[in-house]
């Protein structure tokens, strides 16, 4: 197995979803779809990974599950991630939130 095939593999199973590997993608639910969308986000090992409304079409559960996702990822990689969100239970959890509105931040 080559050295990207053993990184998506260990990806996936972070992700909870190693299991689904060959399934294609109609065959997976929206919260395994945007764990695999993290997944290729995350393969190529970036310093920055930027995030528009990631859970913005998921469930309450798997949402919640997603945020803490990215945290958990964030300590283990030491990436920095910018998440764009409406979502303020999420926005709540993070390090720095800046507040837009008008396209002005008005809050930091």
């Amino acid at each position: 197995m080559t050295d990207a095939k053993k990184d998506a593999a260990r990806l996936l199973e972070i992700l909870g979803v190693s299991e689904r590997a060959t399934h294609k993608p109609n065959e997976l639910s929206g919260g395994e779809q945007q764990r695999v969308a993290v997944a290729r986000s995350l393969i190529n090992r970036p310093k920055v990974v930027f995030a528009d409304e990631p859970s913005g079409n998921l469930d309450s559960q798997n949402s919640s599950e997603l945020h803490q996702l990215f945290f958990a990822l964030r300590d283990e990689f030491n990436q920095t991630f910018v998440i764009v969100t409406h979502n303020p239970s999420l926005a709540t959890m993070t390090d720095r939130t800046l507040t837009m509105a008008d396209g002005l931040i008005i809050h930091t």
